[in-house]
């Protein structure tokens, strides 16, 4: 071959490439990792199939009687959807394109998000009781898919090594403890599949959970988006001459970018977590979160429920059932009234109740610990989440909601205080008397005070010191003495009658 024919025939094979370089490459039809045997569909509701094939593939998805058959986009993302299921199976669900996917084992029931930090993520083995926990976890029909705790800025599509379980003995321990006991609860309350998604991660912050998009459009956050934009601004002129860097600024440049890809930062976990099975059919979410953000608790009264909402909104499922768990008792206990954070943190999380539809509170004041920021007693927390959902949501008679302020009059030198949810009377704790109320005065200190139960809605509080009495708190600090339960066993919500400026109200960031 002559020189003129070889620069001819590289020249073709050079065009061949860009020509090559410009189509769509063919691909095997895929589905995100929440796609998998084992897996729970919610029942009784459409529930989306999504994934990718080759661009302009046809796609065909089957499950029981039904077929389904859609045509991937240019990028080659496709989806359908599922006519709503009865509960029961196992059934098979098969993706066919040029290739097929056959997904075994998949049962028709519920379907619940357990999220948050570590308290929701601490497992059966790390709580209390796990050897009798094994012992009897034999619910085949329980299932729960792990999460990774991966922190991006973009969207992560999907986390092959998570797959769902089954509930046994061998498996339960890596199971969020709540989750599971919510899980069980629903289960042998309902006698349906349950499943459970579990994308909790300890000591993650609410913003992270969050869209940078949504958070800058809400337009009050903007100092705290400032804040990390800093930061990654800062890590970048770090990176640029590295390699003529000492020890200490190298250090400085790899804590930066460990915070940048950690729980905190705006969007990571909504990115990097929650977008590889957002719209996954559920019927609700259960959450544990607030310790990362007790120190803006008051930013927390809007920040929450814009997550909420936001989560809403994008899963396509209208507003979802939304429960959490207000935060345990911690830290050491205070011989005086005291301002809290932690108090300040669970007012925001019990006014998300007054914002948004379909949302509840559990309450915890009574089992946490003042040593351990991750009280042991994971079973009593599910349950009293659980109780929220078979009342509000299966039409199940049973006590679910805390006893919670509702109005206060001044009567002389006494405060009479009135309170929901609380028929059947007052069950104080250990002794007859009530204990953690705190009054104050014009001065706006607050005090221990005098309290009786007056009817089951009304309790009195004073002090023979405190002649005008302004205000009351109860349960109103980091790890209060309290003993107030309906007489269902459900803990008296803390709060406080007054709107005194917190040691919160000026933390943004």
């Amino acid at each position: 071959m002559n020189i003129g024919n070889q620069l001819k025939g590289r020249l073709c094979l050079a065009l061949a490439f860009c020509t090559l370089g410009t189509l769509p490459i063919h691909a095997q039809v895929r589905l995100p990792n929440v796609f998998s045997d084992h897996m729970v569909l919610q029942q009784q509701q459409e529930n989306k199939v999504w994934g990718r094939a080759s661009a302009n593939e046809l796609v065909t998805v089957t499950i029981a009687d039904q077929k389904h058959s859609t045509t991937a986009d240019a990028n080659g993302d496709w989806q359908v959807k599922l006519r709503p299921l009865t509960a029961g199976g196992p059934h098979e669900l098969t993706v066919s394109a040029s290739n097929t996917i056959e997904i075994a084992d998949v049962l028709v029931g519920e379907v619940w998000i357990c999220s948050g930090q570590s308290n929701m993520q601490w497992n059966v083995q790390q709580s209390i009781d796990p050897d009798l926990e094994k012992l009897t976890a034999k619910f085949p029909n329980i299932r729960m898919i792990n999460f990774p705790q991966v922190g991006s800025q973009e969207p992560i599509w999907e986390h092959p090594k998570s797959k769902w379980q089954v509930c046994s003995p061998e498996s339960v321990s890596s199971f969020s403890a709540v989750g599971y006991s919510f899980a069980r609860q629903l289960h042998l309350a309902l006698d349906v599949p349950i499943g459970m998604i579990n994308n909790a991660w300890g000591g993650s912050a609410c913003e992270a959970w969050i869209s940078r998009n949504t958070l800058q459009s809400a337009g009050a956050y903007d100092e705290l988006l400032a804040h990390w934009d800093s930061l990654a601004r800062e890590a970048d002129e770090l990176s640029a001459n590295e390699n003529s860097q000492s020890d200490e600024v190298k250090k400085k440049r790899s804590g930066l970018q460990g915070r940048l890809q950690g729980n905190h930062r705006p969007g990571n976990i909504y990115n990097g977590v929650l977008k590889s099975h957002l719209g996954y059919g559920i019927r609700g979410a259960i959450w544990y979160q607030g310790e990362s953000n007790a120190s803006r608790a008051y930013q927390y009264r809007d920040l929450f429920p814009l997550m909420i909402s936001s989560w809403r909104q994008e899963w396509g499922q209208g507003d979802f059932p939304f429960y959490w768990v207000q935060l345990a008792d911690f830290k050491p206990e205070s011989a005086d009234p005291m301002e809290s954070d932690w108090a300040e943190l669970r007012e925001a999380q019990t006014m998300t109740q007054d914002r948004l539809p379909k949302t509840g509170q559990a309450v915890i004041i009574d089992i946490g610990e003042g040593k351990d920021i991750h009280p042991q007693n994971k079973s009593d927390v599910g349950k009293r989440l659980a109780r929220l959902a078979l009342a509000n949501d299966y039409s199940v008679d049973v006590a679910a909601q805390s006893p919670r302020f509702q109005s206060m009059e001044k009567q002389g030198n006494k405060i009479v205080l009135t309170f929901s949810h609380a028929s059947g009377g007052w069950r104080p704790f250990d002794v007859s008397e009530p204990v953690g109320f705190a009054i104050a005065g014009e001065d706006k200190k607050f005090v221990w005070a005098t309290a009786n139960v007056l009817s089951d809605h009304r309790i009195e509080v004073f002090h023979s010191q405190i002649p005008n009495p302004q205000a009351v708190r109860y349960g109103w600090a980091d790890n209060p003495k309290c003993n107030m339960y309906s007489r269902a066993g459900l803990p008296l919500t803390p709060f406080r009658t007054d709107d005194w400026p917190g040691v919160t109200i000026n933390n943004k960031k």
